[in-house]
């Protein structure tokens, strides 16, 4: 068998194949869907660790055990294990329920500094996802993992915390969100608070020490891999990222595609195939009446789903929406976010009820509605590191139209640039006008509509855009984390020293 494992123990190095001992490795997140969710980053923790599990692995997934989670739903009752978890002088008690689901052990830190109602937005974040990360590295100690995986800036401390007895991979999902805070919430973890060259004086930017310690740093798509070693999108950090360069990973997400299958989904009016699409048209019917919109199988329906901001491009949605809606196109929109484009939107809302319809909000079973029901689905970022909703828009024969950078250039080739195996339109210049060229193009298809179309739709439902390739990759990402925790250990690679 392969190798899969180098590891080392009293200096000698020994390995593990798939014919004795599963490698076993470890994810530790914020959120994680269907316990908790409130973006992408729990798409993610909720589905790869399965697909991870599925190729054979040992896989547990570390959670905070936050107050919206509904224990009685999930099973996590009784007593459970618990440990004193040292912090500062101090030792707190932290308990660690935990459940299985589709073959990972998922375990819970439950306690009152971690858990609260809102996932994110208290004013001390930093400082209980910090004491998330040392309650973690606590269960971890008793029994190292052979890969520890952290998720975007809430478990970013945990990698220097556990760097020197575990390989470590961190993935950055956004990197625009680093977590900055004092350096006062260093000494109670057992951190060294020597300044990184990329931090202020007196702070800690947990996302920057991850990147500087973890062996391998990985990121949601090829395409951002590369946008985060430059100025333009770094934040800051893109000189560090260069200094790590041999050792940063792009590797596009992927969705479930149980859960988002227009063939077996529920919550839409008519289920539909690859090969019998007949069902999409009804789909589209239901949702306009669902919206008060004027029921015509001819006017083009346009969806939106995301968070109403400025990085998804919201700036350039609200300027055109006035000519797509004058030009007899009808609009779902279905977010929450900048209170000043949310205002924008509900006027926009009055002026045009028959062709907007808008929901300030989220609703699950209305996205689908909308994946499933709309001609085209629109994701102007500014940045996107990934992008779900691209993937499960194309997964519903819904054309994406989207700017051409990070996971959505990985993922949406232009018709027109590629008219073999083009999946949608794309555009590159972030402005009015470029989007309104793309806007056009995919409009003047549509309503061409004929074979074109529908070959067009067939073939962005048969692309395969599940986990399983995302976690054969991830398997390669563990193994080389594994080559280099070895070599560092060894003087063959010396790790960032901050």
């Amino acid at each position: 068998m392969g190798l899969l494992w180098w590891g080392r123990g009293l200096g000698a190095a020994f390995l593990r194949t798939a014919d004795n001992l599963r490698v076993r490795v470890a994810f530790a997140a914020a959120e994680a869907a269907p316990f908790v969710k409130v973006g992408g980053l729990a798409d993610v923790a909720g589905s790869l660790p399965q697909a991870i599990a599925r190729l054979g692995w040992d896989v547990t997934l570390y959670l905070p055990l936050h107050g919206t989670i509904d224990q009685a739903t999930w099973g996590i009752t009784g007593t459970a294990p618990e440990r004193s978890v040292p912090y500062g002088a101090s030792h707190v008690r932290v308990a660690y329920p935990s459940v299985e689901r589709d073959g990972v052990r998922v375990v819970f830190v439950a306690n009152r500094r971690i858990g609260r109602d809102r996932v994110y937005g208290a004013p001390d974040d930093a400082k209980r996802y910090a004491f998330f990360c040392r309650s973690v590295a606590e269960a971890i100690a008793q029994d190292v993992p052979d890969v520890v995986h952290a998720h975007d800036w809430h478990a970013a401390l945990l990698v220097p915390m556990i760097a020197r007895r575990a390989p470590t991979v961190f993935t950055i999902h956004n990197l625009a969100y680093q977590g900055q805070t004092s350096a006062a919430v260093l000494a109670p973890l057992g951190l060294a608070s020597a300044k990184l060259p990329v931090e202020k004086r007196g702070e800690c930017n947990p996302m920057a020490r991850a990147i500087a310690r973890a062996d391998i740093v990985s990121t949601v798509s090829p395409r951002y891999a590369s946008e985060i070693l430059t100025p333009e999108f770094g934040e800051g950090l893109d000189g560090l990222l260069r200094q790590r360069v041999a050792d940063v990973r792009g590797i596009v997400n992927g969705i479930d595609t149980a859960l988002f299958d227009p063939a077996r989904d529920p919550h839409i009016a008519e289920r539909y195939t690859a090969d019998d699409q007949r069902g999409k048209a009804a789909c589209k019917a239901a949702l306009q009446r669902q919206g008060g919109l004027r029921v015509d199988p001819e006017s083009p329906l346009l969806g939106v789903i995301g968070r109403l901001v400025e990085q998804k491009g919201i700036d350039l949605l609200t300027a055109v929406a006035p000519d797509l809606l004058e030009g007899g196109a009808q609009l779902v929109v279905l977010g929450t976010g900048d209170p000043a484009y949310e205002e924008r939107w509900a006027k926009l809302r009055e002026r045009y009820p028959s062709r907007l319809f808008l929901t300030l909000g989220f609703d699950a079973v209305l996205a689908q509605r909308i994946y499933a029901g709309c001609d085209l689905f629109l994701m102007p970022s500014r940045f996107e590191p990934c992008g779900l909703g691209q993937l499960i828009s194309l997964r519903y024969g819904t054309i994406p139209v989207v700017r051409a950078v990070g996971g959505l250039a990985d993922t949406v080739h232009d018709l027109d640039l590629h008219p073999r195996d083009g999946n949608g339109f794309s555009f590159t210049q972030y402005d009015r006008a470029a989007f309104s060229g793309a806007l056009a193009r995919a409009l003047r298809a549509l309503r061409r509509g004929g074979d074109a179309w529908s070959a067009l739709r067939t073939r962005a439902m048969r692309e395969d855009h599940s986990w399983g390739p995302s976690a054969t990759a991830y398997a390669d990402v563990y193994r080389l984390a594994q080559e280099r925790n070895v070599r560092a250990a060894d003087g063959e690679r010396t790790p960032l020293s901050y």
